[in-house]
């Protein structure tokens, strides 16, 4: 246990580097712009400095004032242990903004939103992959997600929209076509690390059901559907547990999957949509 949590907060950390590095080695002084909040953090970092002259908040500074409220909520509605590795996540990454140095590897445009995109992607990637998230603009969008049941896509592509017309807005109109760029990548490089899909379904069959039941809603907030099942072969009778989950929380079910009915079997399938209510109404 103590050594699966020790990976966990090693690959948050390694991926909070990664996001740094895109930021202070590609993106910043090529006015590139990043997703969700860490792109929020550059605009606001723009504005303060270049439009009002203010020097006194860097943006992983400002990353993680924006983040504290954000933390507050997830961890009211999405759940304890995803938001305590987000904001770890959150914390070490306006660390390593504030200690790595701000340098011009390229002056090409294209190659800074390209390889920025690449190196972004792969550190969201393996955080998501971990059961964590880079705070900020995912756990909004999984709240607004629960609460209207709509996919979580929808609400990123909104957020990110809106730091693209700011790009263009700020800087020349281009930097707003190579922030598209740079976002593009950074979707593909995560899709290729983690699932694509934002909902999957989990239909697990187990003789521990109950214990099962109660480990998941301990740990998020999620209705599940119990159905009788036999085996086939060994005409058992057994119990089988049927939820729906954001891509997010897939380490966690894993993790707790294992912990509890290490001989469950489970079957993880893409979930194209969801009608009806996406969460457990306490």
């Amino acid at each position: 246990m103590f050594l699966m949590q020790a990976k966990r907060i090693t690959i948050v950390i390694i991926g909070a580097v990664l996001n740094a590095i895109a930021l202070n080695f590609f993106y910043i002084n090529a006015n590139v712009y990043a997703s969700g909040f860490t792109g929020m953090s550059q605009i606001i970092s723009t504005i303060l400095s270049d439009y009002l002259g203010i020097q006194i908040a860097s943006t992983g500074i400002i990353l993680l004032i924006l983040n504290i409220p954000v933390a507050i909520l997830g961890w009211l509605m999405v759940g304890r242990g995803f938001t305590i590795y987000s904001i770890l996540s959150v914390v070490a990454t306006s660390f390593f903004l504030e200690v790595l140095p701000i340098v011009t590897l390229s002056n090409d445009i294209f190659l800074n939103a390209v390889f920025g995109g690449v190196i972004a992607g792969s550190g969201v990637g393996i955080t998501l992959k971990w059961g964590a998230s880079t705070g900020g603009s995912d756990i909004i969008a999984m709240i607004l997600s629960r609460l209207k049941d709509k996919p979580i896509g929808g609400y990123l592509m909104i957020i990110n929209g809106v730091i693209i017309i700011v790009a263009g807005t700020l800087n020349e109109p281009e930097n707003a076509l190579y922030t598209l760029v740079g976002l593009y990548v950074t979707t593909r490089v995560i899709d290729g690390i983690h699932t694509r899909h934002e909902k999957v379904t989990a239909m697990i069959v187990t003789k521990k059901a109950d214990e099962l039941q109660k480990a998941i809603h301990d740990t998020m907030i999620r209705g599940i559907t119990i159905l009788p099942v036999k085996g086939a072969y060994t005409k058992e009778d057994k119990h089988m547990l049927y939820l729906v989950i954001t891509r997010y929380e897939l380490y966690d079910l894993e993790k707790i999957i294992h912990e509890v009915d290490e001989h469950a079997f489970t079957n993880i399938i893409q979930t194209a949509g969801v009608y009806g209510f996406f969460r457990r109404n306490d």
